[in-house]
């Protein structure tokens, strides 16, 4: 049914929106800024210049946006960065499967470039993925369709024909918008029913994503049957 698989990186190949978000919660508390979780969903998923647009306003001159984010980065290599951040249940087996199908694999994520192939190296699943499209290449992130648009193009398969997998609504909204299919596999929050209406499949976790992966990558008929 499908010839490509596009994936999302952060909350739904690692498990490292869970940290991030624990880090930009925690610096804003010790320098005693307002920031709580419902407030910080509204960034999970989106670029960094987006999500300054949503965050800055609660940074005062005294303590400003960009050296919160500074001490965010700081606090991350201090407990991720010799590591990384771990894949997510059923992603190493999903992405097996894939390239025993020979389907070729490309990721989309609002991270830049050059910190996805870090993450996804350090995790082991780097060599899976023909391409990587990162928000430092696009002008508008998710939920723009710019990112998935770039992707397909990079992996060499019409839009109709790629199957997205993502975590967050504004990647769900950017893939659909693509011309692409959805997969929503929710991290740190839940479909809304609009999503849940408009996607292929709302999963728990890539696990639940394998045996499904028989009828969205069917094996190519053999010669003679």
């Amino acid at each position: 049914m499908f010839k490509a698989a596009i994936f999302d990186m952060d909350g739904l190949l690692l498990d490292s929106e869970r940290p991030i978000m624990a880090a930009w919660l925690e610096t804003a508390a010790r320098n005693g800024i307002t920031l709580d979780q419902a407030t910080y969903l509204q960034v999970v998923g989106r670029t960094a210049a987006d999500s300054r647009k949503v965050l800055d306003g609660l940074f005062p001159a005294a303590f400003p946006y960009e050296v919160a984010r500074e001490q965010v980065q700081r606090l991350l290599d201090e407990r991720h960065a010799a590591q990384g951040y771990p894949a997510k249940p059923g992603a190493l087996a999903l992405l097996t499967f894939l390239h025993q199908r020979g389907i070729p694999c490309g990721v989309a994520s609002s991270t830049r470039v050059a910190e996805i192939r870090r993450r996804l190296e350090l995790a082991g699943l780097l060599g899976f993925f023909r391409s990587i499209s990162g928000g430092d290449e696009v002008v508008r992130g998710k939920p723009d369709p710019e990112l998935f648009l770039l992707a397909g193009t990079r992996i060499g398969i019409d839009p109709a024909q790629c199957l997205v997998f993502e975590d967050s609504e504004f990647g769900a909204a950017g893939a659909l918008a693509a011309g692409m299919s959805v997969v929503l596999v929710p991290d740190l929050k839940a479909a809304s029913a609009r999503m849940q209406s408009s996607c292929k499949a709302i999963l728990p976790s890539l696990e639940a994503a394998l045996p499904r992966s028989e009828d969205w990558f069917p094996a190519p008929l053999q010669a003679g049957v």
